[in-house]
């Protein structure tokens, strides 16, 4: 039995992946705990896990304002004291970092300690804690065909995004009826990511009727603290009933993929691999600030994979006519799938487990990471 901690706070994106690891790393026998940060969406998320050990680690994103970048001074300064502090105490057997600020401090505590690091990118495009901690890390996880120039003594490997468990494909009827909506009508779902979207959510409000006119269903995930939650009812033009769900953030997001015929979303990387994960047909509208333009990046490799569209923000007065242009086609709808299906068949989680307890144990990397694969679902 070994000991790892997670370093995965900040945002859905780094969390998720984490909870996912670190369920798996318990079901092998192994311990886990999570370092995250002291954000609301971290706390939201995490209480739907009370059997995982969580720990809140001091941090701050990286800024070029003035103010801003000496709290992001102060905070790390804070998060690597008391990531050593961690660390001298509980002496794990391996440090794994999803990217973001709460990784900075236990990756220097961690590499000046002696104990092995990994560092997990899920972007198409590396993120700057990514890139900055890279040679400091014995692991580095890279999706399939990406590469960071410029690593020297880091064994890479290339493997996908984990995805936690409950996050799976079910029939769509069964899915609906859980949700309470209405099997026989088109289920539009859109998603802002873990933040929301201001501009996805505008969009959801300025065309709910003509959706609804329609007979298609909408499910907005609107991010916390950006909506009033609850279910609106609307009439199509044939006199049926329509249901239309606002919320700020989704535990069923399995469910809500699996009901779903499409979805909106933004590019995050998480959000991609869990309509991977339940193969949902998507719109991926990148968000046009994200650094280094990474979702731009991630959107373009999941529709050139064949698993939907890509619009740009600014494109947005199309979107409707783009939404009712797919929905209602079902050969087209049929064929994303298909599409899904087959970039869903790795299991990463599996993978970059038995990776990670070769170097607990400080086994010599092989050269080529086994892939194991993806989990069937009945």
């Amino acid at each position: 039995m070994s000991k790892f901690l997670i370093a995965c706070g900040g945002t859905g994106g780094h969390l998720s992946p984490g909870i996912a690891l670190a369920e798996a790393l318990i079901a092998r026998g192994h311990e886990a705990t999570l370092f995250i940060s002291r954000k609301r969406v971290d706390t939201r998320l995490c209480e739907k896990y009370p059997h995982l050990t969580a720990t809140r680690v001091p941090g701050a994103p990286f800024a070029a304002r003035p103010d801003r970048l000496l709290r992001f001074v102060v905070k790390q300064s804070h998060g690597f004291f008391f990531s050593w502090r961690f660390l001298r105490q509980q002496q794990p057997d391996a440090i794994i970092g999803f990217g973001g600020f709460t990784n900075a401090g236990v990756v220097f505590a961690g590499r000046l300690l002696g104990i092995p690091v990994a560092l997990h990118e899920a972007n198409r495009i590396p993120g700057r804690a990514v890139r900055a901690l890279a040679d400091f890390a014995h692991r580095l996880y890279l999706p399939p065909g990406v590469r960071l120039p410029g690593t020297r003594g880091v064994t890479v490997r290339h493997t996908g995004l984990p995805v936690r468990n409950e996050i799976a494909r079910v029939p769509c009827a069964e899915a609906r009826t859980r949700l309470g909506l209405n099997p026989t009508q088109k289920l539009l779902v859109v998603i802002g990511g873990s933040q929301g979207s201001g501009r996805l959510n505008q969009w959801v409000e300025e065309h709910v009727a003509a959706f609804t006119h329609e007979g298609i269903q909408l499910w907005c995930v609107a991010g916390l603290g950006n909506c009033v939650e609850g279910e609106r009812l609307y009439q199509s033009k044939n006199g049926a009933t329509v249901h239309v769900r606002f919320e700020a953030f989704s535990d069923r997001m399995g469910d809500l993929l699996s009901a779903a015929d499409l979805v909106v979303s933004r590019a995050g990387a998480g959000s991609i691999a869990e309509l991977i994960r339940c193969e949902t047909p998507a719109i991926l509208i990148p968000y046009p600030f994200a650094a280094d333009n990474h979702q731009w990046a991630n959107a373009r490799y999941f529709e050139q994979q064949g698993g939907g569209f890509v619009l740009d923000e600014q494109a947005l007065p199309q979107l409707r006519a783009e939404v009712l242009d797919v929905i209602f086609n079902d050969w087209l709808l049929h064929k994303f799938s298909e599409n899904l299906h087959r970039m869903s068949r790795e299991n990463s989680i599996d993978t970059i487990v038995h990776d990670l307890e070769e170097l607990a144990l400080r086994i010599p990397p092989k050269r080529h990471l086994r892939h194991a694969p993806a989990p069937t679902n009945g």
